[in-house]
């Protein structure tokens, strides 16, 4: 039986979850184009971000509603990968995109946890980290961590197609007097983010086969490996580009995207 009130709190909340990502997502892509032409700024990743909102005035009332809302998208996303709500079916292909929903949703729950502890001022122990390098440095870890950084990849690879395709037009409604600006920036947003995934998912891969537990690399080490490389300064100034736009196109989604709750 359907609850309407349980629809539309879930719609809200999936909306602020959106939101949430596109905040993330405009601070990485934001300080890092500020990097690339000199004007200050750095490469951070998406803990980074989170440290940066908690720095601001009223830092702590913002850090909470990022909470609330990085926990509105998990639901969210545990939904479309569980009810199948854009119905990608059981098939193979099918069946992959909503594991990477599922990921999705445990990647943000991590983050939704750190941004906890930020709140709570207790921070992330290290004899955690210590753990986690200990269990990388293992057969079991390794194994694990080449079988994530695949993943990586494989999500990378779908972000890339589903920019080009502009497949994502057909889960929102944009209004048509729109599209002529919102296609290609939200296409320019997937690419850019699938090409940085791509780079993570072969730093977690080469960290697996060298058992370089110390050395998995995230969004801000991805970031830093392009502007230290040849054109650095250029491909630095487009992937943070791309990724400001696809802060943007998180907050598109906010607002335009359909969600059957």
């Amino acid at each position: 039986m359907n609850n309407p009130a349980y629809e539309h709190k879930m719609k809200w909340f999936a909306r602020l979850g959106y939101g949430a990502r596109g905040l993330i997502y405009t601070i990485v892509g934001g300080l890092s184009l500020l990097s690339a032409i000199g004007a200050g700024g750095d490469t951070v990743d998406s803990r980074g971000a989170i440290q940066k909102v908690l720095q601001q005035p009223l830092g702590n009332t913002m850090l909470v509603i990022l909470v609330a809302g990085l926990l509105g998208y998990v639901g969210w996303r545990l939904i479309q990968a569980i009810k199948d709500t854009d119905k990608h079916g059981t098939s193979i292909k099918g069946l992959a995109v909503r594991g990477g929903l599922f990921i999705s949703a445990a990647t943000h729950a991590v983050l939704a946890y750190y941004a906890t502890t930020l709140l709570f001022a207790s921070g992330s122990s290290g004899g955690g980290s210590e753990a986690g390098k200990s269990f990388i440095a293992s057969t079991p870890g390794q194994i694990f961590l080449m079988l994530a950084g695949l993943a990586v990849i494989g999500a990378g690879a779908a972000h890339i197609i589903k920019g080009f395709k502009a497949r994502f037009e057909k889960y929102m409604e944009i209004p048509a007097k729109q599209t002529s600006w919102v296609r290609p920036l939200c296409q320019f947003g997937l690419i850019a983010r699938g090409a940085v995934w791509l780079l993570i998912g072969w730093f977690m891969i080469r960290s697996a086969l060298w058992a370089q537990s110390g050395d998995i690399a995230g969004m801000g080490e991805a970031l830093d490996t392009l502007a230290t490389s040849p054109y650095g300064t250029w491909l630095l100034g487009i992937a943070a580009a791309g990724l400001f736009a696809f802060g943007l196109y998180s907050f598109l989604e906010a607002a335009y995207r359909r969600i059957n709750a």
